[in-house]
């Protein structure tokens, strides 16, 4: 008899994004010919770039000619493509060999997949508010225990509570603790970590024998030239840090699919060797996993050329405008904002002591504006709420606009 895998049922119901669209298709049921302004879910809105589009037309065009026609491809991805991201980290004086590189299809995959490697028993520890595949990844692998609808968080879990008081980046676990979930620049804060903070985990790390999980979807995002955009610029990360990064908002990829994850040959777990956890993620992706589109590798390399890094720093700069124009509108309504200097995202506080579902609701139903609910990224994300800078500049300036006149703050 088969028998499903129960932990799927003890997850949350109600992903927050489903939810949040049904919502506003009721609202627009309600309100027919009413434009919605979206700033809610994290998805990219301006063309590729000319030198992407190249890239991409060249993968189309080897597919077209016997002799260089390319079936698979390297199991960790292109070896140009992994040159190419060797290059680009040894511009931060940061040393990563090819074979530590695994190419995949986007960071959201490795960041729920990278899990399978470790043992089902682990204790993990997540920055909360956090972005949901990681917590939602682990219920699913069976380390945690039952939801609980009043505080909003799983048995079994520990939470590393991110606030105003400690800057939305928490300090190391009191306890032990063998998985730690990071995401620098913090997806929904905006927060980002400082050298400081990163040593901080990076020792409690080595000293607990725990592995870091430190997503870096969002670092080329920081402008501040003083703060980390990678874990492996703190000494000793290698021994103890897993990272995962995305072409997906710096280059707009976000349907083309393409990322990496870097598995340090020196990484260790409390029962492993050097080596050890390297061997076990190659063994997994290439068990469970082909390989990225050869086309998108392609598409990726030429964005870490120089001409694709120019043009991908001014798809960034693009966002990052409007991250300031939200940011000062909703400063200049008098709300209490976070992030939007050095990510994509702003984290406000609710006004009014409202709850993060029913400022969504206000916000719409006043404003017209969508965002996402902080309590749909964990306990702590309660009484805030998430805005994103990705949209048309048109579309931003409506939306500001329109918060600037219509919402009602008290």
């Amino acid at each position: 008899m088969a028998k499903i895998n129960a932990n799927y049922h003890k997850l949350n119901a109600g992903y927050i994004f489903p939810e949040i669209g049904r919502r506003i298709r009721l609202f627009q049921k309600e309100n027919p010919g009413v434009t919605v302004y979206r700033l809610g879910i994290g998805n990219t809105t301006e063309p590729l770039t000319p030198a992407v589009i190249a890239g991409l037309r060249d993968g189309v065009d080897r597919l077209a000619g016997v002799k260089t026609y390319s079936g698979y491809g390297d199991e960790q991805g292109e070896e140009e493509l992994r040159l190419k991201l060797a290059e680009f980290y040894s511009r931060r004086g940061v040393k990563i060999a090819l074979d530590e590189f695994f190419v995949s299809d986007g960071a959201k995959p490795d960041a729920g997949n990278i899990q399978s490697i470790f043992s089902a028993d682990n204790v993990v520890a997540f920055q909360d508010p956090a972005y949901p595949v990681y917590v939602d990844s682990n219920v699913i692998a069976g380390r945690s225990g039952l939801f609980n609808r009043d505080r909003g968080d799983y048995d079994g879990f520990i939470y590393m509570v991110c606030n105003e008081e400690n800057g939305f980046i928490p300090e190391p676990p009191q306890q032990k603790v063998d998985l730690i979930y990071l995401c620098s620049p913090n997806n929904p804060t905006g927060a980002v970590a400082t050298h400081q903070q990163l040593k901080k985990f990076v020792q409690y790390a080595r000293k607990n024998r725990a592995v870091i999980i430190f997503d870096a979807a969002y670092s080329e995002f920081i402008a501040d030239p003083e703060l980390p955009r990678s874990i492996y610029e703190v000494e000793g990360a290698k021994e103890c840090a897993i990272e995962i990064n995305s072409f997906s908002k710096i280059a707009g990829f976000t349907g083309v699919r393409l990322g990496w994850s870097i598995v340090p040959k020196a990484l260790v777990a409390e029962d492993s060797k050097p080596g050890d956890l390297h061997s076990l993620w190659f063994r997994r992706q290439t068990t469970l996993f082909n390989g990225a589109s050869n086309i998108a590798q392609r598409g990726g390399i030429a964005v870490l050329s120089d001409q694709g890094l120019k043009e991908s720093a001014e798809l960034v700069g693009y966002y990052m405008e409007n991250a300031r124009l939200i940011r000062e509108g909703l400063l200049a309504k008098g709300l209490t904002v976070f992030g939007g200097v050095n990510a994509p995202y702003l984290w406000l506080k609710t006004p009014g002591g409202l709850s993060s579902w029913d400022f969504f609701d206000k916000l719409l139903s006043e404003a017209q504006v969508v965002g996402t609910p902080g309590s749909g990224f964990g306990p702590s994300g309660e009484g805030y709420f998430r805005l994103s800078a990705f949209g048309h500049r048109e579309d931003i300036g409506q939306a500001v606009q329109s918060i600037q006149t219509n919402l009602k703050v008290y």
